[in-house]
């Protein structure tokens, strides 16, 4: 077997791990350089890097101020308050059963739209009765404006004559039974009879001569006004009737929304019970109720930004137009232990400067009282 020799061993062996150049060794030289590094040689390996102690600063800094800043900022004053308007609870001045309702809730209706009919049969009862006796005191009327029918004075003027006529019978037969007497030839019993039959029919002429000229007269002028206030008086009658049944129809008085149904049809109503409540949305407001130390900061005419978080949180201009107290029952009370004292609370209505179609009562308002200005 043949052995290697020791060029082909050396060739063969592994290499030695070479060193790594010295970058000094092998810097170029500058301008008379020695031999030595030269310093900027020197200071760029040695030099420790300073951002992390900058970047630990300015956070350090950051905090500091933002917690300054939170702790001596004013504190936003967020007051809330809700849209509201003008309400019309309608309700009806008889009584009787819902005929119809022909408007739904949500339903928008002009001034004089039918909101509800009632049914009343008493009340159209009693309507047709007073016309009944409206036409009977007109006939009575126009009766004695014709005055008396001639046939009526003609017999009143026979009872007159036959009551004159047995005036003269009478006359006569006493005169007889006188004479008679007076010579002893009738007895006195019968002068007594002749002498009351003839009172009694002079007292029959009486009768029938006044009952003849009341016919020829006609009636007097105190029975003309009679009749004519009979007339009157159903006519009154009447009106007073008519007026209730016009209020079994309910009507608008306003344009409005309708807000809520009260009654159903076929119930039974009474005079002052609420059928229908309406809300005029041309007169909308935003109310807001705010302590006095508050409202010391705002007068009527201020104007101001709120928010409705409804309408996407659109800001809205509105106008301060009512500043009023609320009751005992709505104060805000202090605690008197700290020295302080009580607080009334104010109810401020604020209008909208500008239309707004969207804007229905029961939105919320809200704004930062501090910052409105």
């Amino acid at each position: 077997m043949t052995m290697p020799t020791d060029k082909t061993e050396a060739a063969s062996a592994p290499s030695a791990p070479s060193k790594p150049p010295d970058p000094r060794a092998e810097a170029p030289k500058i301008h008379g350089d020695t031999g030595k590094p030269s310093a900027l040689l020197k200071k760029w390996p040695s030099s420790p890097t300073r951002l992390p102690s900058i970047i630990v600063g300015v956070v350090v800094a950051a905090v500091a101020a933002l917690s300054i800043w939170y702790l001596v900022r004013p504190q936003p004053l967020l007051v809330q308050g809700e849209v509201d308007a003008t309400r019309l609870d309608i309700a009806a001045r008889v009584d009787g059963r819902v005929a119809e309702i022909p408007v739904e809730r949500g339903q928008d209706v002009a001034a004089g739209a039918v909101l509800v009919r009632i049914d009343n049969p008493e009340t159209i009862a009693k309507n047709e009765q007073a016309l009944a006796a409206r036409i009977v005191a007109e006939a009575q009327l126009a009766n004695i404006n014709v005055g008396t029918r001639p046939e009526v004075i003609a017999a009143r003027k026979a009872e007159l004559e036959r009551a004159q006529a047995s005036v003269v019978l009478a006359q006569k037969t006493y005169d007889r039974v006188s004479q008679l007497a007076e010579h002893g030839n009738a007895p006195i019993a019968r002068l007594d009879q002749a002498t009351d039959s003839l009172h009694e029919d002079q007292r029959a002429v009486d009768q029938a001569q006044s009952a003849y000229d009341q016919a020829v007269n006609g009636y007097t002028k105190e029975e003309h006004e009679i009749a004519e206030a009979n007339v009157g008086k159903a006519i009154a009658d009447i009106k007073a009737v008519q007026s209730i049944i016009d209020q079994m129809v309910v009507y608008a008085p306003v344009a409005s929304q309708v807000y809520q149904r009260n009654v159903e049809p076929g119930e039974y109503v009474s005079p002052g019970v609420p059928l229908v409540t309406l809300i005029d949305l041309n007169d909308l407001w935003i109310h807001f109720d705010l302590r006095e130390d508050l409202v010391k900061t705002i007068k009527v005419g201020d104007r101001f930004d709120v928010r409705i978080p409804a309408l996407a949180d659109r800001r809205i201009t509105v106008e301060v137009k009512l500043i009023a107290t609320k009751g005992e029952y709505a104060s805000w009370r202090a605690t008197r232990a700290t020295g302080d004292f009580d607080l009334r609370t104010f109810s401020i209505r604020a209008y909208p400067v500008d239309k707004v179609p969207e804007l229905r009562p029961g939105m919320s308002a809200y704004l930062d009282w501090r910052a409105r200005e």
